[in-house]
């Protein structure tokens, strides 16, 4: 039996072989690199949901070059000193599995780290990655894993859904979410806007209460063609002219501020 449920009927679904299926008769198939996909054609928004292979081979090419290895390490440290044993912990919009992978090394075997995204190009590279991990297509509005069955949702610059993380948590379960720090990015934010707002603290989710908050900072010196991937995988992507990202691109280095939010908010009881 796994932790996953049915998107269609919410009821449990069982393995069997290369597929998942519950007692209504709904079947998923996983596909050939180890994930499966749980978001109905009927869920679909669009034709291809999420970021586009653009924006994961950007994020990829970046991650690899572990400028964001410190925020990784600590976010993983985090959430194994608040994980129970033998429960999941649910990754939000785990994209490629970066951060993801570290949460299941830092668990080691205590228990299941499950990666959801709705862009199927990003998991598949994740499954392929990181086969420790299950990685699953769905929406993580509606997140097909069984209720309670987490001690800790992670969102890592992700939408924060409250109302389905709590629905994921046990009583007193933890959502730890990474955002941007005050001045996170400065120097890129400020090639493409005149005046540049310091980020704040993300709002104490409804049905939580907020437990800690740690900002994590590092300066970054990047190569020009780093510098654009970053550019590339930000929510600001689309602000950038084709002419800053060639003259960002021709830079022989790049000096940019990286600074995060570790926020660990509590379920309520």
């Amino acid at each position: 039996m796994s932790a996953y449920i049915c998107p269609l009927c919410q009821k449990t679904l069982h393995k069997q072989n290369h597929s998942l299926h519950c007692e209504d008769g709904h079947q998923f198939d996983y596909a050939k690199e180890g994930y499966i996909n749980l978001l109905p054609v009927q869920y679909k928004k669009s034709k291809q949901p999420g970021d586009n292979q653009e924006m994961v081979q950007a994020r990829r090419r970046f991650l690899g070059t572990q400028s964001y290895r410190f925020m990784r390490d600590a976010l993983a440290q985090k959430v194994a000193s608040l994980h129970h044993a033998n429960t999941a912990v649910v990754d939000m919009g785990c994209g490629e599995g970066y951060y993801t992978s570290e949460l299941s090394n830092q668990l080691n075997d205590a228990g299941t780290v499950y990666g959801i995204d709705i862009a199927k190009p990003a998991i598949r590279y994740a499954a392929k990655r990181y086969p420790d991990c299950q990685f699953a297509v769905a929406s993580s509005k509606q997140i097909p894993l069984a209720p309670a069955s987490a001690s800790v949702v992670t969102s890592v610059f992700a939408p924060i859904f409250a109302q389905e993380s709590a629905r994921l948590l046990h009583d007193e379960g933890f959502l730890v979410v990474v955002s941007p720090g005050p001045k996170h990015l400065l120097q890129l934010k400020e090639i493409i806007y005149q005046d540049v707002r310091e980020h704040e603290k993300v709002e104490t989710p409804e049905g939580f209460e907020r437990v800690a908050d740690e900002l994590l900072e590092q300066q970054l010196v990047l190569s020009g063609s780093d510098a654009k991937d970053l550019s590339l995988m930000t929510p600001f992507a689309w602000k950038f002219s084709e002419k800053q990202l060639i003259d960002l691109e021709q830079q022989a280095a790049f000096e940019v501020q990286a600074q995060f939010y570790i926020s660990v908010f509590q379920k309520n009881s």
